[in-house]
């Protein structure tokens, strides 16, 4: 598989104007999704709450474990941060998130993942970056989610197979609340060094939760106002065992929470 390409493009506000993301390339190739018996194994070792899960049949939801191939593509470095946002709605009037106090963000939190975000929301953000920018971008699917997270490879979390607290944000931090994009970096940077996809916050994508193994084809349906779609990574709300690269957790396109952004992607180029 042909080495991470980062293509880079420094954030920059101007008024109103959009900034523009940061962004890494994930190569074409093969890409190993959900988890295997061997790693179930390896938790039931390593990991207390593995047990009800496996008593539960709660990792039938991240099997089987299957390969699928990739185009190239690219994510957003970081999840979309306040300060992104707020371009978004100085520019076009759209409704502010709920954990906002009146129009801002709370002080000190510009570089925080943005919260609060319905699925229609993310999109409407999108809509207004692509026609502002000339660009395609949109939400990424859970399968080039996960690729990203596991970076070619099978590790159960971005930097490898073993929890450790002091590289990502989840409960288990104690920081009750979003921290800076990237504060975990580089220690809790998956392999292509994308920053936060375990904990901080949640992440929608354009995926509509099916049972494994589907059709790449049958995942982009933008239309279904009753599917629950699905979103991944953890958070700073939830523990450990839901920050691996294999979880998949769902939610109905209008639901917002304060553990819930969004993180955009687009095709690759060249």
């Amino acid at each position: 598989m042909m080495l991470a390409n980062k293509r880079t493009v420094k954030s920059t506000s101007r008024g109103n104007k959009p900034i523009q993301p940061s962004l890494i390339t994930v190569p074409e190739g093969d890409y190993v999704i959900g988890i295997s018996d061997d790693q179930m194994t390896h938790l039931l070792r390593t990991e207390l709450w593995a047990e009800e899960w496996v008593e539960r049949d709660l990792f039938a939801i991240e099997q089987p474990q299957h390969t699928i191939h990739l185009a190239a593509f690219q994510i957003g470095r970081a999840p979309v941060t306040n300060a992104e946002y707020f371009a978004f709605i100085w520019e076009t009037g759209y409704r502010v998130p709920k954990e906002w106090i009146g129009f801002r963000y709370s002080e000190g939190t510009d570089a925080h993942p943005v919260v609060g975000i319905s699925r229609q929301d993310a999109l409407a953000y999108c809509n207004w970056l692509n026609e502002s920018l000339g660009t395609e971008f949109r939400l990424l699917t859970e399968f080039e989610w996960e690729a990203a997270a596991r970076g070619g490879d099978d590790r159960i979390y971005p930097w490898g197979d073993e929890f450790d607290p002091w590289r990502c944000n989840t409960l288990e931090s104690g920081k009750r609340g979003t921290t800076t994009v990237g504060e975990y970096s580089p220690g809790g940077d998956s392999p292509l060094g994308v920053v936060d996809m375990a904990g901080n916050v949640w992440e929608w994508t354009s995926s509509i939760l099916q049972p494994y193994p589907y059709s790449q084809q049958d995942n982009h349906n933008e239309k279904n106002a009753n599917a629950r779609y699905v979103i991944r990574g953890g958070s700073w709300y939830y523990s450990r065992k839901l920050a691996r690269t294999t979880t998949r957790e769902a939610a109905v396109s209008t639901f917002i929470s304060s553990a819930l952004g969004f993180r955009i992607g687009c095709n690759y180029r060249g």
